[in-house]
């Protein structure tokens, strides 16, 4: 698929929107963690700066030094699989795969290589909503914590 802004080949626009929808949940909870961080710090070594300006990943010792030591490691540990998962959708590659869309020889799509094993993965439409899921589950948890 083109568009009237670029030449290059792109996929689909639902599966653009997909990958938008993708980005937007994740950088919602990413500023939600750092409130919630923010707001059981009460030493405030950090300022909302600094924490934005983190790696998302460096923000887990901030989650279990302020919202795990009043909760549990839950919302940690969701986190940390939710930036990987983010990291293999933004380290992704466009490819052609006519397997997926029979019907489009041509149906660009995301693959990814993850890092430790070095299996290369399809970002299927299904993967993205997976990882939509799972921040809507960190946001409710989020939300849970914070009327704690």
């Amino acid at each position: 698929m083109n568009e009237s802004y670029t030449t290059q080949t792109l996929p689909s626009r639902k599966y653009r929107e997909l990958i938008g929808t993708a980005i937007c949940v994740f950088n919602s909870n990413n500023s939600f963690v750092i409130e919630n961080i923010l707001r059981m710090d009460k030493t405030k070594e950090d300022s909302w700066h600094s924490l934005l300006d983190k790696v998302s990943g460096k923000l887990i010792a901030d989650i279990q030094k302020t919202i795990t030591a009043h909760s549990n490691d839950t919302i940690a540990n969701l986190f940390s699989e939710i930036v990987e998962i983010r990291n293999r959708i933004v380290h992704s590659f466009q490819i052609t795969e006519s397997s997926v869309a029979i019907d489009d020889p041509d149906h660009q799509m995301l693959a990814t290589k993850h890092l430790k094993s070095g299996k290369q993965e399809l970002i299927t439409e299904e993967y993205l909503m997976s990882f939509i899921k799972k921040n809507e589950e960190l946001s409710t948890k989020l939300h849970q914590f914070r009327g704690h």
